[in-house]
């Protein structure tokens, strides 16, 4: 099908401050041109985009979707260790249904958010990627794995097997990962295979890191190194591509040694807050060439999945605890939400911006709200005034996931009942 969004306001995220006023026509999957339209181009239908913001649809680079189960759950506590004393039993419960039902609900919250992309780390990952072809969006799955190395081989080796007909069912929307939960909770043989797995199959390890003081201090006590040392000086991140989330405690020697590294950052700011994590100091990581993708985390220790609250309380973050010459301003926030994450995936060639032959992943944003009027720079209004409820139209792979905020490819009604009666029954188990 051919699909044409007629003069709409346009922000591709190829460039900095380059906006205009233009049109997109997709054919299938792949946006065949941005801006000037083609004249030789027929749709099949045409939409009207003359009150629509188009931009690339975000990328949500670290979460734990099934976490949805456990939302407004124990949100008191003030560590995140003491927070995980009270998860970890409950995730013993979980069942594959579990993550699927639950997976589901993420996938609809996503879309309603504007996310087509997610990395995901937890448990019963081929319940996750049956939602994810259900959902009709993008996932990157992780293998999480925990403790010593033995099981943690048994454990990768299962899942392959569990999710080949799902990647192989996905057209091109699923790849796997492998996810080392943190430092605290795996062995280093169980790094240093996950390491070798991702380089023998050019995937990508994604971890937990330096999130918190305590976690950096253990480390320190029982290494003699920071957590980033430590898997530097263990080979893990040697000619492997990383994704590193959190990273709030970081030292200036750490901030160098990660430079050296092909890795990602990945910025988690209103989990850090609400588990008392601290404020990572995002700009300064930018500045020494680090690349810095954003995540909403869990929806427990969040307790949402909506990433344009997540760009706002991002930047906000990044003019107060910044220099003056470092402030993150609402375009590199704007490329944490969008390219960054789709390049710390390795998909950066196929989404993440609008360009002529990429996949056609995007999203429409209604104009005609009272606080985006008036639009004087349509960057600003994207991070500090938007709402993940002015999004009409989501695109995945040039299909129309979510219209005027109606879900097409589930039923969220059905989802929710579902949701909650498998809540009340892990609670009985």
């Amino acid at each position: 099908m051919k699909l044409l969004i007629a003069n709409a306001l346009i922000i591709p995220m190829t460039k900095e401050g380059l906006y205009l006023r233009g049109d997109i026509g997709i054919d299938g999957k792949h946006i065949v041109f941005v801006g000037t339209g083609d004249p030789s181009f027929r749709a099949d239908r045409i939409i009207d985009g003359s009150s629509f913001l188009v931009m690339p649809s975000l990328v949500n680079a670290h979460t734990h979707l099934s976490m949805g189960l456990m939302r407004n759950y124990k949100d008191s506590l003030p560590t995140l260790q003491a927070w995980l004393a009270e998860i970890f039993p409950i995730e013993d419960k979980l069942t594959a249904e579990d993550v699927l039902l639950a997976s589901r609900l993420g996938i609809i919250e996503l879309i309603q958010g504007g996310c087509t992309l997610f990395t995901d780390m937890y448990f019963e990952p081929q319940a996750t990627a049956q939602a994810v072809i259900e959902g009709g969006i993008r996932g990157n799955i992780g293998v999480t794995l925990f403790g010593a190395l033995e099981e943690n081989k048994a454990r990768v080796e299962e899942r392959e097997t569990l999710l080949a007909p799902y990647l192989a069912e996905a057209e091109g929307r699923l790849t796997l990962n492998v996810a080392p939960h943190a430092i605290y909770t795996c062995t280093q043989e169980t790094y240093q295979y996950a390491a070798s797995w991702a380089r023998e199959h050019g995937r990508v390890l994604h971890t937990h890191l330096s999130e918190t003081k305590k976690e950096v201090d253990d480390c320190i006590k029982e290494t003699g190194m920071t957590p980033p040392s430590y898997l530097a000086k263990t080979g893990v991140l040697q000619d492997v591509k990383s994704m590193l989330a959190h990273c709030v405690h970081l030292s200036e020697e750490d901030i160098k040694l990660l430079e050296t590294f092909d890795t990602t950052i990945v910025h988690n700011p209103s989990s850090n807050l609400k588990l008392s994590s601290g404020i990572a100091p995002i700009a300064s990581y930018l500045k020494a060439g680090i690349p810095v993708a954003l995540g909403t985390d869990g929806a427990s220790s969040n307790n949402n999945l909506n990433m344009f609250e997540e760009m706002h309380i991002a930047s906000l973050l990044g003019r107060v605890v910044e220099t003056d010459a470092e402030k993150l301003t609402p375009y590199q926030v704007l490329e944490m939400a969008t390219k960054r994450g789709a390049e710390a995936m390795g998909v950066g060639d196929k989404v993440g911006t609008l360009e002529a032959g990429k996949e056609a992943d995007l999203l429409l944003i209604d104009l005609k709200k009272s606080h985006l009027t008036p639009l004087n720079d349509p960057f600003s209004a994207l991070v500090y005034a938007a709402q993940s409820s002015d999004i009409d139209t989501v695109f995945c792979q040039g299909k129309i996931l979510m219209e005027q905020r109606k879900v097409r490819t589930l039923d969220e009604n059905k989802v929710m009942d579902d949701v909650q009666k498998s809540w009340a029954n892990i609670l009985k188990r």
